[in-house]
């Protein structure tokens, strides 16, 4: 299983950009997909999830009305659009694939985005 994260970058506050999660190796529709995000010396922090079908979102209350995620089952992709970013918004970013599985569950991660929210 592969998540692999794009779109961070720099950018100053007020600003916006769009983070992607590419997955492979898994069969994405029957995964939760969600945003973390870390901070250096906090904490990882969940920041949004979309369920498999992409009825139902929830995101964090520091970024409702901010951030949207959205999937598309298709193409295997799942993304963030962050608007009117704060420097608080600085961390990151972790694209995370789960499921329960057999009484479990299956976890997987991929390698990181960094954001900076900076003037």
């Amino acid at each position: 299983v592969q998540l692999v994260e794009s779109g961070g970058g720099l950018v100053q506050p007020g600003g916006s950009l769009r983070l992607s999660c590419a997955a492979s190796g898994l069969t994405f529709s029957n995964y939760r997909m969600s945003w973390y995000r870390q901070a250096p010396g906090k904490e990882r922090e969940l920041v949004a999830f979309i369920t498999s079908a992409g009825s139902s979102t929830n995101y964090t209350d520091s970024v409702k009305g901010r951030f949207t995620i959205s999937r598309d089952n298709a193409r295997n992709t799942v993304s963030l659009q962050m608007n009117s970013l704060k420097p608080e918004d600085t961390a990151m970013y972790y694209c995370n694939a789960w499921r329960k599985w057999l009484g479990g569950s299956l976890d997987y991660w991929g390698q990181g985005t960094q954001v900076t929210v900076s003037s």
